[in-house]
């Protein structure tokens, strides 16, 4: 079997869809470059005297892990210099982050959670990083954080790296979703799943059940039914799985289908959700519907909804229709 790299997915890709300009392509190009210096540092651990917390905290006030220090100065690092971007924002940087004026700007704006599931970085289970591209506004001068105040669906291109057993890159540029492994060995990304597809039906549900007590209605109603299986109103039984890395619980329902949920609760009224809007549930939401599956904060579309904070959150549930649907529904009832 011929096998693809992702650099000569890209150019085809441009070729049949015009869809991936030069700049975009170089782009994700030297975020997949990040990706693979920061799986190699992963790789390390205890070797690369990687873990650990760092002793500081981010703008969220979440205690950093060394690993998520340095997989955000891998980031800027690689992505400052090439021309491609005019600013960068990231989860663990209280406001976005200019291109230096030594460096030529470009026209696009990337956004990114450097470590997903930093609880998971000491005891060696899946972890990864997600990433968003948008499109600078037009005639855009010195860039501020207004200008990434841009809903989901205005996104040009979305992806997370796992770093697991093996390391892939999902990628979306709004044509479908793709798969990428790292070969250790040549250093490359090799096309291994094309066109990837969540199920519309499913039998497994992701959620933190240690928040039960706090749910709203909408969310104890739906899982109740879940967790009633094959005697109650579904008929059916369900799994849940919990990774509590949102690109490992996502992979997973690409691969085979699920419901991933986040949801808001009652223990801080003031606090829509946990998860991030503009670094973890809009890239997630438009890669998740691009493989065919759905993504709501429980009341609307994910990629519709307009943002007001570079670093607002918002509830979430995404993955396959139906259950996307059903949650929701019962959330506008």
């Amino acid at each position: 079997m011929k096998r693809v790299s992702l650099t000569q997915y890209l150019v085809e890709e441009q070729r049949l869809n015009n869809s991936i300009p030069a700049e975009l392509r170089l782009l994700i190009e030297v975020v997949a470059r990040a990706c693979k210096t920061i799986s190699h540092a992963v790789g390390k651990g205890a070797l690369g005297e990687v873990l650990g917390t760092a002793g500081s905290e981010n703008i969220q006030g979440e205690v950093q892990k060394k690993l998520d220090i340095l997989s955000n100065e891998i980031l800027l690092e690689a992505n400052e210099w090439g021309g491609h971007l005019a600013a960068m924002a990231s989860e663990e940087m209280e406001s976005i982050h200019p291109i230096p004026n030594r460096y030529p700007k470009g026209e696009y704006m990337l956004l990114f959670d450097p470590l997903d599931g930093s609880s998971n970085i000491d005891v060696n289970v899946s972890i990864g990083t997600i990433f968003s591209v948008l499109k600078a506004p037009e005639g855009m001068a010195e860039p501020t954080e207004q200008d990434f105040m841009q809903a989901g669906n205005k996104q040009v291109a979305a992806g997370y790296a796992v770093y697991g057993p093996q390391t892939v890159l999902v990628l979306t540029t709004g044509n479908g979703v793709n798969c990428f492994t790292l070969d250790r060995e040549m250093g490359s990304w090799v096309l291994t799943q094309q066109n990837m597809q969540i199920p519309v039906d499913t039998k497994e549900y992701a959620i933190n059940a240690s928040n039960a007590r706090h749910w709203l209605p909408p969310v104890t109603r739906y899982v109740n039914e879940l967790q009633a299986g094959v005697t109650g109103s579904r008929g059916k039984d369900f799994n849940m799985r919990w990774i509590a890395s949102m690109v490992a619980d996502v992979h997973r329902i690409l691969n085979r289908g699920g419901v991933f949920m986040y949801p808001a609760d009652a223990r801080e009224p003031d606090k829509p959700g946990k998860l991030r809007l503009m670094y973890e549930a809009n890239p997630m939401s438009f890669i998740v519907e691009q493989a065919g599956g759905a993504s709501t904060d429980g009341k609307q579309r994910m990629l519709d909804i307009q943002p007001e904070k570079l670093h607002q959150r918002v509830p979430v549930f995404l993955g396959s229709k139906n259950e996307v649907e059903l949650v929701t529904r019962y959330h506008q009832e």
